[in-house]
This record gives C-alpha cells, sequence and structure tokens, in this order.
C-alpha cells in the first residue's frame, strides 16, 4: 500500500471511528443511577447523540421516542409520576443505557455560598448522634463540582454524582440542606433529593446570568470582560506567582522550620515568652506583628489513665492558617480561618506525663490569632483538659502583609457561578429552590433590594416551572453586640431579604436567635434547617395549620408619646422569650437620634415608648448585626425579624 493509500485510509478510518464516538448517547451527570425524580411533574430528561440519530426512552411501563436535532441534543419529558421507586430507565439510541435505583420525589436545588455549602463534616462532633443514625436511602444528595466560568458550560460535573445518605455520605451533604430534607421526610415520608450547586463567598450577582445583569452596568461590563479566556488565564497566572512567591518567601524564612522547633520542643520553648489564649495579635505582645508566622506551645500532663488513649482536640477556630501538632507528630492543619479546628487524636501520640501541643499560625495581614468563645481543649475518653490560658510563644517571621487588593477572585465575579455551575442544570425538575446567601453582598445592602428578586425572577423564567417555591434565609447575628443603638448594613440586608418576600412563592427562615458573634458560620445548622422545613410546609406544600414564621412587622401608628406597632405572623400569641421585660425596641423623634425604649405585648401589637422622647416618630427593632438579648417570638417559638418604620 503506497503512502497515499495509507494516508486516505487512516482518515477514512480516523472519520469512522469519530463518528461511532459521536454516535453514543451521553447524559448529563445528573441523569445518572440512583438520580431522584420530582413528582407530579413533566419531568424534562435530556442528553447528546449524533445528529438526528432516533432515541428511545423506557420508564416505569412507558415508552418515548424522539430524534435529536441538528446540534446533537435530543430532550423529552415523562409522564407525572407519584412518589416511589426504586425504578430502572432504559436508553437507547446506536447504544443502550440502564439507569438504576431512580427515585421520584420531591427535589430540592440548595444554592448560596458558604453557609450552604458547609457540610456535615464540619459540625461532625456536635451531631455525632444525628450522623450514626441518618441512613435512609429515600434523601440523596447530587454534590455538583465547583468551578467558575463565564462563558456557557455544556455539562456540570460532579466526583460525587448521586448519593443516598449514610454515616459516611452524609458527611459531604449541606448540612442546612440535610436537616431541612430530614424534618420533610420524616413528616411526608416522601423521597427527598437534594442538588447542592453552592460555593462559598460568593455574592448574588455570580449566581444571575449575564442578560439580566444588564440593569447593572458595573456587574455587566465585568461579566463581558471575563468572557475572554485567555486574558482570565493570564491574569490567574500573574496572580497564582505572586501569592506563591510570597508563601515561600514567608517559609524559607521562618525560623522555626530553619532551626526545627518541633523537633527540640520538649525543652527548646522554655525560654519562650507567654501569651494568654484565645486573643487576637493586637491585644497582645504580638501587636506588632504585622504578617508572618507565630509558633505557639502548650504543655498538657496527661495521667496513665489516660495515657494511649484516641482523644479530640479542640483548637478552635485561628485567624488564618494552622498546622497543628502533638509531640512533633501534625495531627491537622486548615488555610482559612472560617472552619473549626477539631482534630482527632491517635491514641499512640498520647503518652503519660508531658505532651506538647504547637500550632503554628500563619497570616497573611494584622489580623491573626485565637478567636474567643470558642473551644480550646483536649479530651480523651470523657476527661476534659482545659487549653486556655497561658501559651509559650515565639515569632517565626515577622513578614510584609500580603497586598491581595489587586489580586482577582474569579469565582467572585458576575456570572462566574450562572455559568460554571449553574445554567447546565436549569430544567431538570425541581420542587423548589432553597438559598442560604447573602454575607457577599452586605456591603451594599440598598443594591440587594433589586439584585436577590432580580436572581429569583430569571431563575423561574429559565426554569419554566411556573413560580416554584423559593425559600431562604435570612443571615444571622454577627459580629460584637453594640451598647447604643446605630445603623448596621447586616440589618439592612436582612430587610432587603425581607422586602422580597412580596414575590409570589417564596419564604424566608429568621435565624438572628442563631448566630455566633465570633463567626460567620454558626454551627447550629439544626435549627436553621428546621425553620427552612417549617417554611416549605407553608409555602410548597401548603399546609395552612403550619405557623412558619415568627412575629413580621405590619403598620405602626403614633399615639402621643407611643408608638403602637402591629404584627402578623403571632401564631398563637406574642411572648417575650424568656420573660421580663421586651428589649432592643429603639426609638426616635424627627431628628433620628435613638434611644432604647420601653416596649410591652398587648394582643397582636407592641406599645413603644422612652420617657426621653415626647414626640416619637420612628421606632426600630433588632436593628444591629447582633441584636443580643432581642426577644420578640410568638408562641411557637420563632423569632421576631429585625424592622425599622423608617426607610
Amino acid at each position: 500500500m503506497n503512502n497515499k493509500l495509507l494516508i486516505s485510509f487512516m482518515i477514512t478510518f480516523l472519520c469512522s471511528l469519530g463518528l461511532l464516538v459521536q454516535s453514543e448517547i451521553k447524559l448529563p451527570c445528573f441523569i445518572n443511577n440512583g438520580m431522584v425524580l420530582q413528582r407530579d411533574l413533566e419531568v424534562p430528561v435530556w442528553g447528546w447523540a449524533s445528529a438526528g440519530e432516533k432515541v428511545q426512552l423506557e420508564f416505569k411501563g412507558n415508552t418515548y421516542n424522539t430524534v435529536t436535532g441538528k446540534n446533537g441534543k435530543w430532550n423529552l419529558k415523562l409522564k407525572p409520576s407519584k412518589a416511589g421507586g426504586p425504578y430502572q430507565m432504559i436508553i437507547k439510541g446506536n447504544n443502550s443505557i440502564t439507569l438504576k435505583d431512580i427515585l421520584i420525589g420531591d427535589v430540592w436545588f440548595c444554592s448560596g455560598q458558604s453557609n450552604m455549602s458547609f457540610d456535615m463534616g464540619a459540625v461532625a462532633e456536635k451531631y455525632a448522634k444525628e450522623i450514626a443514625s441518618s441512613e435512609n436511602s429515600q434523601i440523596r444528595q447530587f454534590m455538583v463540582n465547583r468551578k467558575y466560568s463565564f462563558n456557557e458550560t455544556p455539562n456540570a460535573e460532579s466526583e460525587l454524582g448521586w448519593q443516598r445518605v449514610n454515616p459516611q455520605t452524609v458527611l459531604k451533604f449541606t448540612s442546612v440542606g440535610y436537616f431541612f430534607a430530614k424534618e420533610l421526610y420524616e413528616k411526608y415520608k416522601i423521597p427527598i433529593g437534594l442538588i447542592n450547586c453552592s460555593y462559598p463567598g460568593t455574592p448574588a450577582q455570580c449566581w444571575i446570568n449575564e442578560s439580566v445583569l444588564k440593569t447593572f452596568p458595573a456587574y455587566s461590563a465585568k461579566s463581558i470582560e471575563y468572557k475572554d479566556t485567555a486574558k482570565v488565564n493570564r491574569i490567574n497566572r500573574k496572580d497564582k506567582i505572586f501569592v506563591d512567591n510570597w508563601y515561600s518567601d514567608v517559609k524559607q524564612n521562618d525560623k522555626g522550620l530553619k532551626e526545627k522547633w518541633l523537633s527540640n520542643s520538649s525543652d527548646y520553648f522554655r525560654d519562650w515568652d507567654s501569651v494568654s489564649m484565645p486573643n487576637f495579635w493586637q491585644n497582645t505582645a504580638l501587636k506588632d506583628i504585622t504578617a508572618g508566622v507565630v509558633w505557639l506551645e502548650k504543655d498538657v500532663n496527661i495521667p496513665t489513665s489516660l495515657a494511649g488513649k484516641n482523644g479530640i482536640l479542640y483548637v478552635g477556630n485561628i485567624v488564618m492558617n494552622d498546622s497543628t501538632y502533638i509531640n512533633g507528630v501534625k495531627v491537622g492543619s486548615i488555610s482559612h480561618r472560617y472552619s473549626p479546628r477539631v482534630y482527632k487524636i491517635d491514641g499512640n501520640l498520647l503518652k503519660e506525663g508531658k505532651n506538647t501541643i504547637t500550632v503554628r499560625v500563619l497570616t497573611e495581614n494584622t489580623e491573626g490569632g485565637f478567636i474567643k468563645d470558642k473551644p480550646y481543649k483536649l479530651d480523651i475518653d470523657g476527661t476534659t483538659i482545659d487549653l486556655t490560658g497561658n501559651w509559650k510563644y515565639k515569632i517565626g517571621v515577622n513578614a510584609k502583609p500580603l497586598q491581595r487588593d489587586n489580586i482577582i477572585n474569579f469565582a467572585y465575579q458576575p456570572t462566574s457561578m450562572y455559568y460554571g455551575m449553574l445554567s447546565p442544570l436549569i430544567g431538570y425538575g425541581i420542587k423548589g429552590v432553597i438559598w442560604y446567601q447573602g454575607e457577599g453582598n452586605c456591603w451594599n445592602p440598598h443594591e440587594y433590594q433589586s439584585l436577590f428578586p432580580a436572581l429569583i425572577i430569571s431563575w423561574r423564567r429559565e426554569w419554566k416551572q411556573g413560580d416554584f417555591p423559593f425559600l431562604y434565609v435570612q443571615l444571622a447575628n454577627f459580629n460584637p453586640a453594640v451598647n447604643q443603638p446605630g445603623e448596621s448594613n447586616l440589618a439592612a440586608l436582612q430587610e432587603a431579604q425581607s422586602m422580597t418576600l412580596s414575590l409570589p412563592n417564596t419564604g424566608m427562615a429568621v435565624i438572628n436567635d442563631l448566630g455566633e458573634w465570633n463567626d460567620i458560620h454558626p454551627t447550629n445548622k439544626y435549627d436553621v434547617g428546621k425553620r427552612l422545613a417549617l417554611t416549605a410546609q407553608k409555602v410548597a406544600y401548603h399546609d395552612k395549620k403550619v405557623v412558619s414564621s415568627g412575629p413580621t412587622f405590619e403598620k405602626m401608628k403614633v399615639d402621643g408619646n407611643k408608638i403602637i406597632i402591629t404584627f402578623s405572623n403571632i401564631g398563637s400569641g406574642l411572648i417575650v422569650k424568656g420573660g421580663g421585660e421586651l428589649k432592643k425596641f429603639a426609638i426616635a423623634g424627627s431628628d433620628k437620634k435613638f434611644v432604647w425604649a420601653k416596649a410591652i405585648i398587648r394582643g397582636n401589637k407592641v406599645i413603644v415608648w422612652s420617657d426621653d422622647i415626647f414626640s416619637p416618630v420612628i421606632a426600630r427593632y433588632a436593628w444591629a448585626d447582633n441584636p443580643q438579648g432581642a426577644n420578640l417570638y410568638n408562641r411557637e417559638g420563632l423569632p421576631a425579624s429585625c424592622f425599622r418604620t423608617d426607610k
């Protein structure tokens, strides 16, 4: 065979091979074994094959036929079905695919930022009993791989696929979503599917498409600019080199690594200075640390009865990167401030007598330290050894702060999540959405009044399922409590979330009593999921008997030196939780100088006044980042949301 014939043969063979590959039916990764399909809905099923290829689908005794379009995509809609399963689905073209273990139930799309991403593994110790008893084949999660894109993505990605909940898999479940699903399943005994499409830190504009963002010009311009993939890649490479070089310099100049402080830890740190922990650097002798590494060590004495037994080390939350050791052996490391440091300790590391705990803390800027009001202890076989108090410390390196002002985090840019994670899933049959987000937009709460509704309206329009239920969590209390009334971006963001209830089929879970002043990720995810489930029972399942909300501001009127505030959603009555006086009401005259007010309950009303304000005009309640002590509830145990009568 001459060369021309050989080349011609190879080209023909490769083209034929390409056609064979193209002819195979392919499915989105979320249409797969173990999936949950939405009940009582004409469920869309789609995929790809060769243009003009005949595709046949068999499911529950019904046969569906279609032909792919010129773009190779095919679509079918299944007849509505009642909850049940497991079932099998067969899809045939030039090849055949059999999908097994399919359930029909309610599918909830779980999205937002880190408090939705926050998985059960992060609260494993807190919810150990719930995790141990979690096995339930009727609750499943599909977790979308986290990635960004500024251009259309044809298919989502998932390393885990659809997973049944059990003590192992539940550790990767969204904790809010899991407790939400558990509540609904226990009430309705219907299979629940969770699609976990969330990404930590993302503001709302990340989850909205380019056409909708045209009404937000600054965001629209960014979304267009970043469609240039080559430009994005260049910036990423440049920024990565800059950050990598900073970390490399810190590592090379860290005396603790150079002089091997770990290997000498039993005696070496006797001449180290002492510092009281937990604390931030700026409140201690470390206040001049601009960035770099601080090594901290503490000795603990372990009696013979506990030596050799497994333990759990709690090192609170640390700002920001820690590497933690016991007797020179690394037991854990976390590279950001927001996750609790809970490290399991093998008994082989724990010896009788003195044991040394060492924590290497790396910070990028002046804010560093151990966050207060977190657990700092070593638990061994039911015995707790307190780790608060004096620690020895030594500075490994005092570095120049890492300047991130000019570094672009593309995951947080407009449309990044919409195209990177969300858009390939649009159209999959769902019961509704649960959303936990807003922290990323607190810097501009006024904008959120239009941005958040725009997101909801656009998702509903694109999904083509009408006004499906959209349920969301109002942000929790956060930051230190204040002594005097004042302004609050967080409260203004919460107000924007409340205003969004004007959209049909929406519901909001109020959790301004579940937060932690020192942690933007409160660990009580059980009550968050439970309150979301109550909202679902009202909005999505139309249970008229359910009280799903705490007291909601309705209207006010001025009566002499008093303001009378009327509430809806009072349930079986307004109460002062814990008894005593109503707190966190503030009042002002026309000068808008607020003072704390007295308040009493009268039926579905609260009467507010202050002896210092003779002509009141405005009232506010719980208007603060952390309205500690706010205690207006209904008898069903649900708190009132913050509100203001001025705008």
